[in-house]
């Protein structure tokens, strides 16, 4: 018979395994709530929202693409590929670099940081419904750990 070890005697490698483990689940719910959300009120996926919100919250709302990429930890083909029905709908233009043709930018568009805003709104809403449970101390050390891992 096999006897389950608790996370604590478990070894660190195991630990840094179920941690991710639980990091993806968590991830994987948290964007599936969202994008019920926010597609019902806005029409918009969890990730066209973190498209907006990456644009939105950069001082000339416009980035090259290449940054966007990186900044959602994503391939150049896939922000593409996103960016395509969001300039379809006027949410995102794309502008070129006058110095290098191969540099293009993706900026957020009037109606897109309108939309950016009222989704944001849904979002934070919709988080905070999800996360009522947990203290300010908790959050804190989440916060802490998960920035660690990204930086």
């Amino acid at each position: 018979m096999t006897k389950k070890l608790s996370f604590l005697q478990l070894s660190t490698a195991a630990k840094a395994l179920e941690f991710s483990l639980l990091v993806s689940r968590t991830n994987a719910e948290l964007a599936r709530r969202l994008d019920r959300r926010l597609g019902a009120l806005h029409g918009l996926s969890f990730v066209d929202f973190t498209v907006l919100n990456e644009l939105a919250r950069d001082p000339g709302g416009k980035l090259r693409r290449v940054e966007l990429a990186e900044k959602l930890g994503l391939t150049q083909s896939a922000v593409t590929r996103i960016l395509v029905p969001l300039e379809k709908i006027g949410l995102v233009s794309r502008h070129p670099d006058p110095n290098d043709a191969r540099v293009g930018y993706a900026a957020l568009t009037k109606t897109g940081r309108t939309l950016w805003e009222e989704a944001t709104e849904t979002a934070e809403e919709a988080c905070g419904d999800l996360l009522s449970g947990i203290a300010d101390d908790e959050f804190v050390a989440a916060m802490t750990a998960f920035q660690r891992i990204v930086r």
